[in-house]
């Protein structure tokens, strides 16, 4: 019933009153001047409480504007940047907040997550939320067929598009502004895995495969980097809009010369898979399969990852036979995948694409493998500090629609020789040299007790000169380290400015390279 959203109820002061008594302690001018009119109604709530406007998923040139939380107010700029999202493709700032496409297929408007959500949200809607905090009303949702022997081994879960993920394993966190219990537990994590190896369930990732004739063509036209020219390479690919903004990053795997297998952030499972089928012309031979739901992903990463995957498979895994950022079909403890030798963490790894039927017999016999070596489990905190370290850059942080490839400081993925959807803006932005407004810079920030976590504000002095983007404490590197976005002028190697931690000011330098493994040795093992 359309017209119930539109109907006023009778105002109840009575319920308000508690409240407005002390607003009028607070401000007097509040108190004497009466109340002269009472709107009162009932208010939408999506389970994150931000509004759904965007393309609706699934369907070309369906748009939202629903779903507001906040009333009228927010009215006219979401009238703003919807116009700008449907005239140029994009907005001139980031809106991954209120894409409709941030929610998975366990949001159906009268499921039990949707509402037990909203009525959360509602309760929380001004608490200020703590680092790392998690809400627990409407889960679990989405969980993979190891999801009870992880929880066996004190995993602590985090939320991600309606999966549950590990953040890493031990007491529950005392959430604080400040290094919480959780901090050491992270960093034995990160050591174990540099120093023997660690496994990782990394299922809650979007997984597609992209076949037909015209598949190749499709995506060389998407993606700024050069396609893989071999069967089994892999490339880090961005795909830009027409203004040059980074839509999204995947990883590009090509099985055959009309077979490609994509991998990307899960958040980005139902906007990836648009951006793919919706730039599908009419008459390409061109199919988009969603592997999300269907595939698992286990990665051991570490110097003895090699050591705890040759009992259990007869592949090849020396270099010579198996090379850094390739992939291979094969059979682990029997069960078939697809092996990818990367690693987010900057390790001499394997990532496991399989059959989620599979994955319960996998995992065991890694650990079966592993556990004598050495080998732990990490989780989702530890992976972000060791991308940090490494001078990983990640999507919806480093890398928005905001911004281009040049901002970005992604010079090494783009392939200016070729041709490519936004290369023509990427280029005007190029072209400014020094005049461009910011740059991303990576930089080491000396902190106490508590670290950058992003949208912290960098000062040169009293001027503002930036923002960070994501941070963390380096285990194995001992600094703080963190990615920021900064005037031109700031961005050589050596260069020093503060960043506001909380009360605090603290220094920070532009560093040069990854704080850990700058030669980018390990992975080539």
């Amino acid at each position: 019933d359309w017209d119930k959203h539109f109907y006023l109820t009778p105002p109840d002061l009575d319920q308000l009153m508690p409240w407005l008594i002390e607003a009028g302690k607070r401000i007097p001018a509040f108190a004497d001047a009466g109340i002269k009119t009472v709107v009162s109604g009932p208010i939408t709530h999506t389970p994150d409480s931000g509004y759904l406007m965007g393309p609706a998923p699934g369907l070309r040139n369906y748009w939202l504007c629903a779903g507001a939380s906040i009333g009228i107010t927010q009215g006219p700029g979401a009238g703003k940047y919807l116009a700008q999202w449907m005239v140029h493709g994009q907005t001139e700032i980031n809106v991954a907040e209120m894409d409709p496409r941030r929610f998975g297929d366990h949001c159906g408007p009268t499921g039990r997550y949707a509402i037990e959500k909203a009525i959360d949200e509602f309760h929380e809607m001004y608490a200020t939320r703590l680092p790392g905090e998690q809400r627990f009303a409407g889960r679990p949702q989405k969980t993979d067929p190891i999801y009870d022997r992880l929880d066996a081994r004190q995993a602590q879960w985090m939320e991600i598009f309606g999966w549950e993920r590990p953040q890493y394993y031990g007491e529950p966190e005392a959430h604080t502004f400040r290094h919480s219990n959780a901090f050491d537990i992270v960093g034995a994590e990160c050591r174990a895995t540099r120093e023997r190896a660690g496994i990782a369930d990394l299922t809650a990732f979007s997984k597609f495969e992209v076949t037909g004739a015209d598949a190749e063509a499709l995506l060389d036209r998407l993606t700024a980097n050069r396609m893989p020219a071999k069967d089994g390479g892999m490339r880090l690919t961005h795909f830009l809009t027409t203004l040059g903004g980074i839509e999204t990053e995947m990883t590009i795997t090509r099985l055959a010369p009309d077979r490609f297998y994509l991998n990307s952030a899960i958040v980005g499972q139902f906007h990836d898979r648009d951006w793919l089928a919706h730039h599908v012309a009419n008459g390409e031979d061109v199919t988009v399969v969603d592997r999300t739901d269907d595939m698992g992903i286990l990665a051991v990463s570490g110097p003895l990852s090699r050591q705890i995957l040759a009992p259990l498979t007869d592949a090849e895994l020396e270099a010579p036979g198996f090379r850094w950022l390739t992939g291979q079909e094969i059979a682990v403890a029997g069960v078939p995948c697809l092996a990818l030798r990367v690693s987010y963490v900057g390790e001499l790894g394997w990532e496991l694409h399989h059959s989620q039927e599979h994955t319960a017999e996998l995992y065991d016999a890694l650990v079966e493998s592993g556990e004598p070596l050495g080998m732990v489990h990490y989780g989702a905190y530890a992976m972000n500090t060791m991308r940090i370290e490494k001078a990983y850059k990640a999507m919806g942080f480093e890398l928005t629609t905001e911004i281009t490839p040049v901002e970005a400081d992604l010079g090494r993925f783009v392939d200016w020789s070729g041709e490519f959807q936004g290369k023509a803006a990427s280029e005007e932005r190029l072209a400014l040299g020094d005049d461009i407004e910011m740059i991303l810079v990576y930089c080491e920030v000396d902190t106490t007790d508590n670290d950058c976590r992003g949208n912290e504000p960098v000062y040169d002095g009293d001027d503002l000169i930036g923002l960070t983007t994501s941070g963390t404490w380096g285990h194995t590197t001992g600094r703080g380290l963190a990615f920021a976005y900064v005037k031109p002028q700031y961005r050589a190697p050596g260069t020093r400015f503060e960043v506001q931690l909380m009360s605090d000011r603290r220094p920070a330098m532009v560093l040069d390279g990854p704080a850990y493994d700058p030669d980018n040795e390990k992975p080539r093992a």
